[in-house]
């Protein structure tokens, strides 16, 4: 399964290639290609042993079975997927997956016409502290509180670069499609609260400052117990996310449907 990718500026391309070239995390999947005209690019092929760099992503259709859509800023996303969805490529866009509901729209509406998987999400929603999160018996749930780090300002797409991160563990905790979202600034943190499904969800997003940031945090309230633990990320926090994709691949089903990819997207939109 020859595999391109496209976004090496992220962290993740490296988590990436590190586990598909280096540590054989699949027997038949490898990055064999990478777009990018820059010192790091050739860095990070060097390392995973990946002999193909082209400037454009356009230049690989027809010679790579699926595509890796890293970019740390969501608008550019895009341009990369429709061409290789089209064309009935699976592509996995790393999050976000896009920086505006109409671009996902167009992504996931590529995917139709062109009959390929698509899947987008953020790695923080398959560690084990978000699993174990969903899998808590707190009787019927009531609200959801996600505390992470984002920068309204950033210049990755503003609040989309690391609030995906908060947005899509709220979509895990408490599924379904969000109403109006409300926005309050509480210093330097950003807090939303919308609901789903009759839940009350609040997502506290709080600007990194120099010396560091806020981990991910998340409590799960019910009406017979509640559940808040810290989200950790380990040196491999992007393994099991990698894993959801290499099934897409083996299997051809994608492991979220468009309500579940859209709906921190239209969040991120209206904050």
């Amino acid at each position: 399964m020859r595999i391109a990718l496209v976004g090496t500026e992220n962290s993740h391309a490296d988590h990436i290639v590190q586990h598909l070239n280096v540590d054989k995390l699949s027997e038949t999947a490898r990055v064999v290609a990478l777009v990018g005209d820059d010192e790091r690019t050739r860095k990070l092929a060097a390392a995973g042993g990946i002999e193909q760099i082209v400037p454009t992503t356009t230049e690989l259709l027809g010679s790579v079975d699926a595509l890796i859509i890293t970019n740390r800023d969501g608008a550019a996303h895009r341009e990369h997927a429709v061409p290789f969805l089209e064309a009935g490529v699976p592509v996995w866009v790393d999050k976000p997956l896009a920086a505006s509901t109409a671009d996902a729209r167009a992504i996931l509406d590529a995917a139709q016409r062109g009959g390929a998987p698509v899947t987008s999400y953020s790695a923080v929603r398959w560690v084990a502290d978000a699993d174990a999160l969903a899998a808590s018996d707190v009787g019927e749930l009531q609200a959801v509180t996600v505390t992470g780090p984002a920068d309204p300002h950033s210049e990755y797409s503003g609040i989309f670069f690391y609030g995906i991160h908060a947005a899509d563990l709220a979509q895990r905790l408490a599924p379904g499609e969000p109403g109006p979202v409300e926005v309050e600034r509480v210093g330097s943190t950003v807090v939303v609260r919308y609901r789903c499904n009759d839940v009350l969800v609040t997502l506290q997003l709080v600007k990194p400052t120099d010396a560091g940031r806020v981990p991910f945090h998340a409590e799960v309230v019910g009406r017979t117990a509640l559940v808040s633990r810290d989200v950790q990320l380990d040196s491999e926090y992007v393994v099991p996310g990698l894993k959801v994709f290499l099934k897409m691949l083996e299997t051809g089903e994608r492991p979220l449907d468009d309500a579940t990819m859209l709906a921190p997207i239209t969040v991120l939109e209206q904050v």
